[in-house]
């Protein structure tokens, strides 16, 4: 049995110690899901708090048989997702492809250059208000699926979609965003196409 399961049992029996091990560990992801959700790291901070919260007071109710990462990301999605329906900010990038295999890829801005800082930025801004325009669980399924990396089946369970409204959402939500996209390329981005590549839907 992992460590962390152990944690986990000995949490849902009541010791405080063994759940601040799992917030040490999943601090970072959590905040890190409710920023890409939100946009701010102060709202982010708030939302990950609320995440611990509502995991600890849900604790007896977790079935461990579950993967508890899994368990814990989709308490914050679901908080997040609540906040965007009475907030619309968030800031989120990724790779968007259209059906015809066009992908607009931010150019790697790792390089602590004032130039690429500051195409960076203008990035960002311009994803902030594309991603103003998409339904809040479609931007959860978003975050889930592409920064998080969970299978579709996963994300269903998450949000408490069938599979098959998951791929319809990932679907709306990336044609979406190509559409836009199109219509204002963003500073530093380049329509591209992969010989290698097919539609995802």
């Amino acid at each position: 049995m992992s460590d962390e399961k152990v944690w986990v049992i000995q949490a849902q029996q009541g010791s405080d110690e063994a759940f601040a091990q799992l917030v040490e560990i999943y601090h970072k992801p959590v905040f890190n899901l409710c920023y890409r959700m939100l946009g701010e790291s102060e709202a982010a901070e708030d939302a990950a708090q609320e995440t611990f919260l509502r995991s600890y007071q849900n604790l007896p109710r977790y079935d461990v048989s579950r993967p508890f990462g899994t368990w814990l990301l989709s308490i914050a999605a679901h908080y997040c997702i609540d906040l965007l329906r009475r907030k619309k900010f968030t800031i989120f990038s990724m790779d968007v492809e259209t059906d015809e295999g066009a992908t607009f890829e931010l150019p790697d801005a790792s390089a602590p250059d004032p130039e690429t800082e500051s195409v960076k930025k203008e990035q960002r801004d311009r994803l902030h208000l594309l991603l103003k325009e998409l339904d809040s669980t479609d931007r959860a399924a978003l975050v889930l699926r592409y920064w998080y990396d969970f299978s579709e089946v996963e994300v269903a369970q998450s949000l408490n979609l069938t599979v098959s409204a998951v791929k319809s959402r990932l679907h709306r939500a990336r044609r979406a965003l190509a559409g836009m996209w199109q219509k204002e390329p963003m500073p530093g981005m380049q329509p591209e196409r992969r010989a290698y590549e097919t539609p995802a839907f």
